[in-house]
């Protein structure tokens, strides 16, 4: 039985089209197909590929619907015997969210490969068609597993990759862990281990994304109140990740809401709204809430929403 990669379309940058003459700042998000986008592709003509349209939207603007019918989509192609691997296009500003919430939920044995572009289709320099060959080579390379993400050259795991810059070609980055390869030549060269861990399930899923536990951020900033921590749980939030200062250090006037907050159930995180570093386990202000180690205040919100629906389903979470 002869492999194939499946490449599931989503929108973003890489979909996009400006206006002739325009700016290539000046596009409109996920215009075109994911078909139009593999044509444009000479190196992946005549390649075992299947392409399937799962959404058309611009990524700032993801759901936890999207999510849902995304995840449900990759496990089932996942299943099928002759699939080798899995190719998502997906726009950059969210890409990191959903990849990290595909290995909790999936943590898959054969690679689910997440790209996108930093250009539009219609710009001359467009990066997407390098970024969408790379890959596909990524999602066909042997022994490769669990879901990365492939732009600008490099490789980078779920659990590291972040979005490093608003619109540099080469805009992300995996901190101080650094990426898992890069194409060189067009040839992978492997500089860590694939991602490792046990996946919650689809399962955890199942729930209307209308019923999901709602989880905000709120930054620890110079002058904070507890007012938006106190809004969020008379509004009935279940969660809230702190983008918390230094090695999560919180304000004072926050966690004195927080405290009142652990009253009506709300659930905390810290992460860093640092560039770089994990928060590791420390005295002092913040410390008594748990922390996210490297995951950003963005992937650490996913995690919480896992853990919560996790909760809810009796299952049991492993630590990040």
């Amino acid at each position: 039985m002869q492999s194939m990669v499946v490449i599931l379309g989503t929108g973003g940058t890489i979909a996009g089209v400006a206006p002739p003459g325009a700016s290539d700042l000046a596009y409109q998000a996920a215009q075109l197909g994911i078909d139009a986008l593999v044509a444009a592709v000479p190196a992946l003509q005549g390649q075992p590929l299947e392409a399937e349209q799962v959404a058309q939207l611009d990524s700032k603007d993801m759901t936890h619907a999207l999510w849902q019918l995304l995840a449900r989509r990759v496990a089932h192609h996942l299943a099928r015997d002759e699939v080798r691997g899995i190719v998502v296009t997906h726009g950059t500003d969210t890409m990191e969210e959903t990849a990290w919430l595909l290995q909790r939920v999936l943590a898959p044995a054969k690679p689910v490969v997440l790209t996108g572009a930093m250009r539009p289709a219609s710009s001359r320099q467009a990066d997407g068609p390098r970024n969408l060959a790379d890959a596909v080579a990524l999602a066909q390379e042997e022994g490769a597993h669990g879901v990365l993400v492939a732009l600008a050259g490099a490789v980078h795991g779920a659990a590291d990759v972040r979005k490093a810059h608003a619109h540099r070609l080469d805009a992300f980055g995996s901190g101080d862990v650094g990426p898992l390869g890069r194409f060189e030549e067009g040839r992978l060269q492997r500089l860590r281990a694939w991602p490792s861990g046990d996946g919650l399930g689809i399962a955890v899923l199942d729930a209307p994304p209308a019923t999901w536990p709602a989880v905000e951020i709120v930054t620890s900033h110079a002058g904070a109140s507890g007012a938006l921590i106190d809004a969020l749980a008379r509004n009935g939030t279940r969660g809230v990740v702190i983008a918390a200062t230094g090695n999560g250090t919180v304000h004072e006037a926050i966690e004195l809401a927080l405290e009142r907050a652990a009253w009506a159930g709300l659930q905390v995180m810290r992460a860093t709204r640092c560039g770089d570093g994990a928060v590791l386990d420390a005295t002092g202000t913040g410390a008594a809430w748990p922390a996210a180690g490297a995951l950003s205040p963005a992937k650490a919100r996913v995690e919480l929403l896992l853990r919560l629906l996790a909760a809810q389903q009796g299952t049991a979470t492993s630590p990040t």
